[in-house]
């Protein structure tokens, strides 16, 4: 029997999580520790709500018909060298393939776009609850972009005999292995191309895609049906991936999993960092212990949109010189 993508999805959320909530959090805590001086402090002051809002998309699955798309984006839907023949931005996507087809394959690296401007809008107006929602879902989709099978089809491993396989990669190596990863980045970066560093980002990804499938392939080949065991966590027990299992494909990964993670961190600060900058670098420790009026917010959210009008015009005025 064949599921929509859609309810294999929700399956997945319930068992595991995406990157699993743990792997989720973990990116989104340290990627605060990348920020320079004048973020950080607000960001540490709130860093128990961006460790624990870093899943809130993965939630949202279950109200919101319109979050699944933003998780993945299914590339050999667009035939070969996809990655580096899509449109690069969400205005012009639509316009070749019409809004529908591409939910229907993901739209994961626009989402990604979407929400760093949504970001820099928050930090424009300088609305703290906005700037703290922003960033966690922005981290999310970030680090969601990091695993190999959120950029194909075959998401988990069903179209090679391989089901499983998304939990394994994403939520059991790294609850398993992750305390022995080096997590150092330095320091976030400003990103003068976010559409740009975003799709090479996919585009890396998407490269990991035939190793995670081909190892794990051949290690299941050789090893037979003694690669799972019982365990149990809370009053549940459950049927796992066994630990050496996973080790012996931990270890023919070279580390993937942890690059993956350590560069979803990076990234992340690096694009709160960069929307931060974009929208005129705000003081944030001004906003650690400030919640701003109603009205206040209505009157910046007016000037932000008419100062994008004129802005509009005027780039519209010079092409029309030009």
């Amino acid at each position: 029997m064949n599921f929509p993508r859609a309810i294999i999805l929700l399956l997945l959320l319930v068992l595991c999580g995406n990157w699993g909530f743990f792997a989720h959090q973990k990116i989104s805590r340290l990627a605060v520790f990348t920020l320079p001086p004048a973020m950080s402090s607000f960001y540490k002051k709130n860093i128990r709500y961006i460790e624990e809002a870093a899943v809130n998309p993965d939630r949202r699955r279950y109200i919101m018909p319109d979050e699944a798309p933003r998780h993945y984006i299914d590339l050999e839907e667009y035939g070969d060298s996809a990655v580096y023949k899509l449109p690069r931005y969400w205005k012009q996507a639509v316009e070749k393939f019409g809004e529908d087809s591409l939910n229907a394959h993901g739209i994961l690296p626009w989402a990604i776009q979407s929400f760093y401007f949504r970001l820099k809008d928050a930090f424009s107006i300088r609305d703290p609850e906005k700037i703290l929602r922003y960033s966690a879902d922005l981290g999310h989709y970030i680090a969601d972009a990091h695993v190999p099978l959120h950029t194909t089809k075959n998401y988990d491993g069903q179209l090679t005999g391989q089901t499983g396989i998304h939990a394994f990669w994403e939520s059991r190596l790294p609850e398993l292995f992750s305390a022995d990863y080096n997590f150092y980045t330095g320091k976030a970066r400003y990103l003068t191309n976010v559409p740009q560093e975003v799709w090479k980002i996919i585009a890396h990804t998407n490269q990991a895609l035939d190793s995670v499938l081909q190892f794990e392939k051949l290690l299941a080949e050789k090893t037979g049906h003694s690669k799972f065991n019982f365990e149990t966590k809370g009053k549940r027990t459950i049927k796992v991936f066994s630990a050496d299992y996973a080790q012996t494909y931990h270890t023919l990964l070279s580390g993937m999993v942890e690059r993956q993670m350590r560069q979803s961190v990076w990234l992340t600060g690096s694009l709160w960092y960069t929307a931060w900058v974009d929208a005129g670098q705000p003081d944030l420790k001004a906003l650690i212990d400030y919640k701003p009026s109603e009205e206040e917010l209505r009157k910046r959210n007016e000037e932000l949109k008419n100062w994008k009008k004129e802005r509009t015009k005027a780039l519209s005025d010079t092409l029309h010189v030009y």
